[in-house]
This record gives C-alpha cells, sequence and structure tokens, in this order.
C-alpha cells in the first residue's frame, strides 16, 4: 500500500508539472497575439489573425497592404526574437545554476554581456556597422560587423573561462570567479574605448547596451532559432545528470556522472545560447538570473521539467517587458533591456525573501 501511495503521489506531481508547461504555453500564445496589435498602430486581434493567416490562405483572408508589413516587417520579427531570447536566456541560466550550484548564476556571471559590449564598442568606435540614436540612423561599411564583433568578442572570453576552469579542475568557485574577472576586465576597456570615442560613437555604444529588440530582423531570427533548436534537446539529454549534480559532485560522479565535462559542456552552451542574440539586440538582464527561479518555485527542481519551464517563463518574462517597453510611454519606445533591469529588482529581491532553501 506504501509503495502505491508513493506512486500516485509522484503521478500527481508530474501531472501538476506537466500542467504548469501548460498552463505556460497558452500564456505565451496570449501574450503573443497581445505583442502582436500593441504599439503606435493599434491593431485589432481579428486583423490581427487575418494577416497572421493572409500569407498561407490568401484565397479565404485578405488584410490591407500597411497591416501586412507592420505586423510581418516590424512586429512578428520583433514578437519571435524575444520568444527566443528569453527562452535562451532562460536555459542558459537554469544550468548555470545547477552546474555552479550557485542560485545567483546567470548568462551574465561568466562575462558574456561585458565582453560582447566591448565587441560592439570595438565596432562602432573604430567605425564599421550600423546603429541607431535619436532617430537618426549612422550608416557605416558593414551592418553585420557590429554583431560579428560582438558574438567574437563573447565566444573568446568564454574559452578563457573554461581554460582557466579546466585548469583549476573545473570548479564551480574556480568558474564564477573566472567570469566576474572577465566582467570586469571588459568592462573597463569598454570604458577606455568610450573615452577616445566621439559623442555619436559613445551614445552608439551606451544605445547597443541597453539593449533593444527594435534592432531584430528575419535573418537574426534565423540564426538564434537554430542554435536553439539545436542546443536545447542536447541539454535535456543530460536532465538526469543535472539533477545528480544537486546532490553533491560526489555523489553525482557515484552515480556516473561525468561532472567536470558536464559543467564544461554547460559552460559552453550557456555562452553560446547567450551569445547569439545578445550579438543581434544588445544585453538584456535578469531575465536569465529570473526565469529558472521562478519556474524552480513552481514545479521544484526536476530538470527533466525545469528546463522547458525556464525556457517558456524567459520567453514570457521578455515579451511581457517587451509589451510595456512600447506602450508605457507611448508613441516613444524604451529599450526593454531598461525595462527588465526595473521588473527584475523588486521580482529578484521578492524571490530573495521567499526562496525555500531546500531547491539548493
Amino acid at each position: 500500500m506504501a509503495s502505491k501511495s508513493l506512486y500516485e503521489e509522484y503521478e500527481g506531481l508530474v501531472k501538476k508539472r506537466t500542467l504548469f508547461l501548460f498552463s505556460l504555453t497558452l500564456l505565451l500564445l496570449m501574450l503573443v497575439m497581445v505583442s502582436i496589435s500593441i504599439g503606435t498602430l493599434k491593431i485589432p486581434l481579428s486583423d490581427v489573425i487575418k494577416a497572421l493567416l493572409t500569407p498561407l490562405f490568401s484565397k479565404y483572408f485578405k488584410s490591407n497592404i500597411l497591416t501586412l508589413n507592420v505586423i510581418w516587417n516590424l512586429r512578428l520579427p520583433r514578437t519571435i526574437m524575444a520568444i527566443l531570447t528569453g527562452a535562451c536566456f532562460g536555459v542558459a541560466g537554469c544550468i548555470l545554476q545547477v552546474t555552479l550550484r550557485n542560485p545567483l548564476a546567470s548568462p551574465y556571471t561568466i562575462g558574456v554581456a561585458s565582453s560582447a559590449a566591448f565587441g560592439a564598442a570595438l565596432a562602432i568606435i573604430l567605425g564599421a556597422g550600423i546603429t541607431g540614436w535619436g532617430g537618426q540612423v549612422m550608416v557605416y561599411k558593414n551592418p553585420y560587423f557590429i554583431v560579428f564583433n560582438a558574438f567574437t568578442l563573447s565566444m573568446i572570453c568564454s574559452l578563457i573561462i573554461m581554460a582557466l576552469s579546466l585548469y583549476k579542475g573545473a570548479s564551480p568557485g574556480t568558474t564564477i570567479l573566472a567570469g566576474i574577472s572577465m566582467t570586469y576586465l571588459f568592462s573597463a576597456l569598454t570604458s577606455l574605448l568610450q573615452y577616445f570615442g566621439t559623442t555619436e560613437q559613445i551614445a552608439a555604444v551606451v544605445f547597443w547596451v541597453f539593449g533593444d529588440l527594435g534592432k531584430a530582423e528575419w535573418f537574426d531570427v534565423a540564426i538564434t532559432a537554430s542554435i536553439l533548436f539545436i542546443l536545447v534537446p542536447m541539454v535535456f539529454i543530460f536532465s538526469s545528470d543535472y539533477n545528480a549534480v544537486l546532490a553533491g559532485d560526489e555523489t553525482a560522479a557515484s552515480l556516473g556522472v561525468n561532472v567536470r565535462r558536464l559543467r564544461i559542456m554547460s559552460l559552453a552552451v550557456a555562452s553560446l545560447l547567450t551569445a547569439t542574440p545578445v550579438s543581434f539586440i544588445g544585453t538584456i538582464g535578469f531575465v536569465g538570473l529570473l526565469a529558472p527561479h521562478i519556474a524552480r518555485m513552481a514545479i521544484g527542481s526536476d530538470h527533466r521539467f525545469l528546463i522547458p519551464s525556464a525556457l517558456l517563463t524567459g520567453s514570457i518574462l521578455l515579451l511581457a517587458a517587451d509589451a510595456i517597453s512600447r506602450t508605457i510611454v507611448s508613441p516613444l519606445i524604451l529599450p526593454v533591456g531598461i525595462v527588465t533591469a526595473f521588473m527584475g529588482v523588486p521580482l529578484f529581491l521578492y524571490l530573495l525573501l521567499s526562496r525555500r532553501e531546500k531547491y539548493w
């Protein structure tokens, strides 16, 4: 009878977690429709549905050219990029927190944001790329040079951290300290570049650092989606290993988990998941830190459910922040990175004060 009771309890827990995932998916779909409809040009939900279906079923649905252009060329890339970026940050934060065994670990702990900002500043101040400030666009030689620089510097930073971690046995403490040192180093280098830049170049760097989904184009969406769809299934395969690591490195090793390899693999995956969207849209904080905590408080630390929950929660957080950024001071559009910072601080303090110690 006792074993049957335990089985029923486990079955109920699985149902609860599955229901939570289903609820997150529904909430995300609702936010997608709201995100596409709001903005300077208000579009009714019925017109949004028509515009989305028109390219596929042109015989049955008709939309005017303005609505089609606004939705397909402006709002849909922005909305999908918000979903993908939030998902990348959520998964990256989830696997970093468990492998580094630190609830404060996030994609920015490993220095990706500061190194990407340095790469972008290097491109802007050297005079290559395209950026905007105050409605004026400054065009340089190559539109994607900033993206290339930001991504390259991010990955160089990640390789340095991985090398330092391997040198010291890939311990969590070494990885975190290496990430913090790289963050300060690249922040100092960015400040040095700004010191020698012109007023317009400094303004462009600052605007890039804010993080803005308005920069997103279909090419950016395709690249980010490819990285996400390749890496997330690979992360999910190791969900049982992540569960074992929760009990400690020694216990995980006794269960056959190669903890050192798992930690380095997770660091590489988290770096790639973070560097890709950051290179396109700039730095956006708090999402990778908050999403795993919110999901963990709702369904616990079983990574078979926590990884997809963190993915969906990250998408929801960033999509909600983007909706706020486009409406709070309409017709002006705030960079979404500013909104996530304002949202993130009170949310993080609440989670910090209400955090249940049994999860760590």
